[in-house]
Parts: C-alpha cells; structure tokens; sequence
C-alpha cells in the first residue's frame, strides 16, 4: 500500500513512524528540513530549535515515541523560572514570596488568582468554549487581575485577537501549569535538544524504506476514482497535516474558516545574560515581542558555549514590515545589549504556526478523515484546546490507526 503524507512536522512523522512497517511511505515537506515548527538550526556549539520548546510531565505519548527511538535516556528534567516585564523593570515570579512581592497586583488580586489556579484542573473545558478569554478572567478575578496579568499573555500569544480567544484555552493552560514548585516549573528538555528526536524519527523513516522528499511542496491533489494523486503521483491513501485552508486551495475539500496566527520568533546568541535569570519573562511593556525566553537560564549555556535567548512574536495574515531590524533593536535597548554582546542573530518566520483557538473553536475542529483525505496537524482534536508536541504525536497516531482500520492493514 502506498500513502502520501504532506508535511513533514511532527505529526506526520509520528503518522509515518506508525505506518512504516504496514506500507510504502513517501513524504512531502515544503522546507528543507524536517520538523514544522520543531525544526532547528546551528547555534555556536551544536543545534538551537528554531521555535522554543519544552515538554510537561504528562507527556506520555512523547516518552513512549523517545524510548521507542532509543533516546528516553537524553530527556532532562529542569526548572523554569517565571517574570513578568512592566514599567521598565524586571519581576521574578516563581516563587510564593516572589508573587507577593509583585506591586501590581494586590493582595485580593493574589488570592483570586491562587483560587482560579487551584481550581483550573477541574474546569470542564467544553464548557467555557463559547466563553471568551477575558469575560471570564474579568467574572473570575476582576480587571485588574486582567489587565496586569492576563492582558499581556493574551496579547502576547494572540495580538489582535486576544478578546476573541476562548476561556478553555486559557484555563487549560493555567492547569497544566499549575504543578509548580518553590524553584520553578519542572519541564522537560533533550539534553542534545529536540533536533535529536527529529534526526532519529528521520533516520528510522529512511532505513524502513520511507521516501523524505524536502523542499517539495504539495501542489496539487486529485482522487481519480480509485487513488489519490499528488502532484502527479498516484498513492492508496492520502494524510495532510497542513493547514487545512491550504489544503482546499490544491484540491482539498472545504473547511470551516480556521483562524490561524503566523509566528516571527527571532533566536539571539549573546556572550552574557540579560534576563536575571528568568528562563520565561512575559513583556506587559509594549513591545514589538510578546516574551522573552532565555533559553539558557533553563538550558546549562556550556551546551552552547554561549548564551541563547528568543524573542517571541505572533502575526495575522503577515509580519510587520522591517521586523527583524525592529526587533533586535528594541531588545538591545531594552536589556542594555551592546553590538559586540551579539554573535548572531536570525528570525525564523512560520506563516501557519497554528490555528486560534477563538470562541466556538471546538466545532470547527474537522474529523480526522474528510472526504477520504486523513487529517491530523496542529489543528486536530488533540491539539485542543491547548497545542503542543503530545497533541500532534497523538494525531499522528490517530490517523494510522484509522488508515490501519479502513484498509485493514
């Protein structure tokens, strides 16, 4: 049997993995690298990924893939450190006393958050899904607690749609957060970096036989009554982990209008570091980037040879013009970084980087087969109401499960 999988993310990797011993595999990716929004690049001493990421403890379809590769035994667990940047200044926010001590919010504003944060895990998420974001934080903890906590988050992560987005994406969010400890939030983090589980799946594609063909977009699908033909060539079956608007435009079925947000994420690498030892530092200042990430206050800087920050941005439709120079240039301002400080810079740019989970989301996420064409990417049940590395393993595995049903192999 053979089957085409457009997009060579991790969804369609772990699609693949699962597939590759039940039938002849080719897959399409547009870029030349492997990975989507999990690809990396070189740093000084090894590879960055492109996009910052980390994993949870309850990640169990990620640890069931890394041991299956071989290289469970790389994955580290480490604590990240939280702040928040407002009125020129830097806040930690890890630790109880810390949370205390942040002047804008108040004591009563302290507590209503702890509650709405005790309290997350037993929300029922189906529940809030016509309920915006800010509605229910306003009903929840009151606008001030909006304003200096949750404001920037949302408009950080989503921009000009933050009043749009639903309170089960933020809730969610909240709960699987909320496993704190006095030193930080335990994440997860491969010792060689995510590049590691992206070459392995690679590597154990191509010696089962797969065909990864890189930099090769899907230009045109068609079904011509007994297969499925992709850019010409005739296949069984047929799964795309694109954006499914991008799917319908060569050939696909139609689709509810899925919001999707492109992501600008610029990757520094300095010789010290400017964010007081906060991995994670939201900007409630306006800025041309919604969060600072230093890498390197989670990650040890020895596995770099230097220091590596991120500074995160998220764009409708397309980035601002200049942004790159636009960036680098608040930042340097910002943190008081002189050119000699900078080895290198880059802005890694992901048009599609994944759907907005705004009010009423829930009915239009689509099945995971539609009109004989499978479907699974950041867009997928699994990946709702909060996306992540397990939600996109868990479709990919989905899909094969039901390519394994309907064709009974």
């Amino acid at each position: 049997m053979d089957i085409c999988i457009i997009g060579g993310g991790l969804s369609g990797l772990s699609a693949a993995y699962s597939l590759r011993e039940k039938a002849d595999i080719t897959i399409l990716e547009e870029k030349e690298k492997l990975g989507g929004c999990l690809s990396s690049s070189k740093a000084k001493n090894g590879c960055i990924e492109d996009f910052y990421h980390h994993c949870f403890s309850g990640d169990n379809n990620l640890f069931e893939l890394s041991d299956s590769l071989g290289i469970s035994d790389n994955l580290e667990w480490l604590s990240g450190s939280t702040g928040y940047y407002a009125n020129d200044k830097i806040y930690p926010l890890t630790t109880p006393i810390e949370i205390l001590r942040y002047p804008l919010l108040s004591i009563l504003d302290k507590f209503r958050l702890a509650i709405l944060t005790i309290k997350s895990k037993n929300y029922n998420l189906s529940s809030l899904d016509e309920i915006s974001a800010k509605d229910f934080i306003i009903e929840k903890c009151g606008i001030s607690v909006y304003n200096s906590f949750f404001e920037p988050l949302l408009n950080s992560k989503y921009g000009n749609f933050k009043e749009s987005v639903s309170a089960a994406w933020l809730i969610s969010r909240i709960a699987i957060r909320s496993d704190r400890k006095t030193g930080g939030e335990k994440l997860g983090y491969f010792r060689d970096g995510y590049n590691l589980l992206i070459k392995s799946l690679e590597t154990e594609l191509e010696n089962s036989g797969c065909i990864i063909k890189k930099g090769t977009k899907a230009e045109l699908i068609n079904f011509n009554g007994s297969k499925w033909e992709v850019n010409g060539a005739a296949y069984d079956a047929l799964i795309s982990t694109i954006n499914p608007r991008c799917l319908t435009k060569i050939g696909g079925p139609e689709f509810p209008e899925i919001p999707y947000q492109g992501a600008a994420c610029m990757t520094i690498g300095l010789k010290r570091e400017v964010t007081k030892g906060i991995y994670w530092l939201n900007m409630k200042d306006k800025a041309p980037y919604g969060a600072v990430i230093g890498h390197t206050n989670f990650i040890p800087p020895e596995n770099y040879g230097e220091h590596i920050v991120y500074l995160a941005s998220y764009f409708k439709d397309k980035p601002e013009e200049n942004l790159e120079e636009i960036m680098i240039k608040d930042f340097c301002n910002r943190f008081d970084v002189k050119d000699d400080e900078i080895n290198w810079y880059r802005l890694n740019i992901e048009k599609f980087a994944g759907p907005v989970y705004i009010k009423g989301y829930q009915k239009m996420v689509p099945e995971y087969e539609k009109e004989g064409i499978f479907l699974a990417g950041m867009f997928s049940q699994s990946n709702y109401p909060e996306r992540s590395m397990e939600g996109s393993i868990i479709a990919g595995k989905k899909v094969a499960s039901e390519i394994c049903r309907k064709y009974n192999i």
